[in-house]
């Protein structure tokens, strides 16, 4: 027996000695400046002058700010696209997963926004939605617009022209993993189903929905944090304008932290942000969760 647990521990001790130099790294570069970033954001840290505790000061201006306030609206109206783009990967995924001629081309084609670069996709799209732009050249064409619509001049559309753009990139990665999750299903269930008489629609609801429901979990609370995290789409298509109409929260942290060198008010925006994300997550963990009868 005791040569038993000497095994165990040996072969514990093994495995921990080789999880410790990527849990040192992670520890170094990860954990602590989270934990440093979350103690300055309760000072009024400056690189030309002493550091002092402040307490509360910085939440209580950003939450008194009425730009941190739209900037947060907007991030959580960013969460409409995580429904959105779960659906069309979704159908995406179901469609790719046939073995027919040039199927890997349209696999390789949605997946091309994900390997693109947000520079490019900025100018791209910024040449897509300008006044004479090829998307409104379409929609004149189309009859579907009488003049031409201003999508990053308006206030009133430019935030929603950024989700689309957001979604547009990220719609090929979860594709990607629904494809992974669709081939892991045993083809013998669908073959089974088939032979109850079960049509296409009863088997997707009855047998590839429920299957795929770790990899939906998955990717919703992933879509859910890159929504709340909003950032590169806005500071390459608008810069949060017009009018502060697609400022996002962490767009605030970045334009207080980097451009007007208010590091701790950043760091404070930072981590709303992050407990909004954990909360948020938490829920999507709680009610998308695989439930087993």
């Amino acid at each position: 027996m005791k040569s038993r647990f000497a095994f165990f521990r040996r072969h514990q001790l093994s495995a921990y000695l080789f999880l410790l130099p990527a849990l040192l790294i992670l520890a170094l570069f990860g954990f602590w400046p989270v934990l440093y970033g979350s103690y300055l954001s309760f000072t009024d840290y400056s690189l030309v002058r002493e550091t002092h505790w402040r307490g509360l000061a910085n939440y209580i201006y950003i939450f008194n700010n009425d730009m941190f306030l739209t900037g947060l609206k907007n991030s959580i109206l960013f969460l409409l696209i995580v429904p959105c783009i779960q659906i069309c990967a979704i159908s995406l995924a179901v469609l790719v997963n046939h073995q027919l001629p040039g199927m890997r081309l349209f696999r390789v084609a949605y997946y091309v926004p994900v390997v693109t670069t947000v520079s490019v996709v900025g100018i791209m799209w910024g040449f897509m939605f300008h006044d004479q732009g090829a998307l409104n050249y379409i929609l004149l064409k189309l009859h579907a617009i009488n003049a031409p619509v201003a999508w990053l001049s308006d206030d009133s559309i430019a935030l929603f022209a950024v989700m689309f753009v957001s979604l547009w990139r990220g719609l090929g990665w979860y594709m990607v993993m629904y494809l992974a999750a669709l081939q892991s299903i045993p083809s013998e269930m669908q073959e089974a189903a088939t032979l109850d008489g079960a049509n296409a629609w009863q088997r997707f609801w009855k047998i590839t929905v429920p299957m795929l429901m770790p990899t939906i979990s998955v990717c919703s609370i992933m879509s859910v944090l890159a929504a709340l995290k909003a950032y590169q789409e806005v500071d390459v298509l608008t810069q949060g304008g017009p009018m502060n109409s697609t400022f996002t929260a962490l767009y605030y942290a970045y334009d207080q932290g980097l451009k007007h060198l208010k590091l701790p008010r950043g760091l404070a925006a930072s981590f709303v942000v992050s407990l909004v994300c954990m909360a948020i997550a938490a829920l999507c963990l709680r009610y998308l969760r695989p439930r087993h009868r």
